[in-house]
């Protein structure tokens, strides 16, 4: 078993690119997570689980994670190659004051204010659902046009990580 994050960040992107998987990766490094090894989880964010900002050093630059380490990471992710279709991905997550949270990603053929309202939606259904009590919600959610000679794609993510 790993061990349990204790952090979280929200970041989300969106590229072009001449092939759907290089709009991927291009929308994954303007994320800032693009040089990680993803590993996808589901919708739960562990108990005492802190958000942390993801502060850029540079424009366009990587998230403080060393290249190549396994992250998990719950995202949402789109591609494509349609001309003029805007495609958009977010995540939000909901916190609780006490227990564990919960984690939901979306992606569409909407706008990024689309798929924003949502996830949001989403977690604030999960929480009833488990009947708890949400205490703050944050939200990420990128999107793009595609344009007329290439892919587009849009990915937004809850990057899970220790201290």
């Amino acid at each position: 078993m790993l061990p349990t994050p204790n952090r979280v960040t929200l970041v989300a992107g969106a590229a072009k690119g001449q092939h759907k998987l290089t709009a991927f990766d291009g929308a994954l490094l303007e994320a800032g997570i693009g040089n990680l090894n993803l590993l996808r989880v589901s919708s739960i964010l562990p108990p005492g689980c802190r958000y942390v900002e993801f502060q850029r050093q540079e424009p366009g630059g990587q998230i403080d994670i060393p290249a190549g380490s396994l992250v998990p990471t719950a995202y949402g992710t789109i591609c494509s190659d349609q001309a003029s279709e805007t495609i958009a991905a977010a995540v939000a997550i909901g916190f609780s004051r006490d227990d564990f949270g919960v984690i939901m990603e979306f992606s569409g053929a909407v706008t990024a204010a689309e798929a924003r309202t949502r996830v949001e939606d989403m977690v604030r259904e999960a929480f009833v659902m488990r009947n708890m009590e949400l205490h703050d919600l944050k939200a990420a959610a990128a999107e793009i046009t595609v344009p007329e000679d290439a892919a587009g794609a849009a990915v937004a993510a809850a990057v899970l990580w220790y201290l």
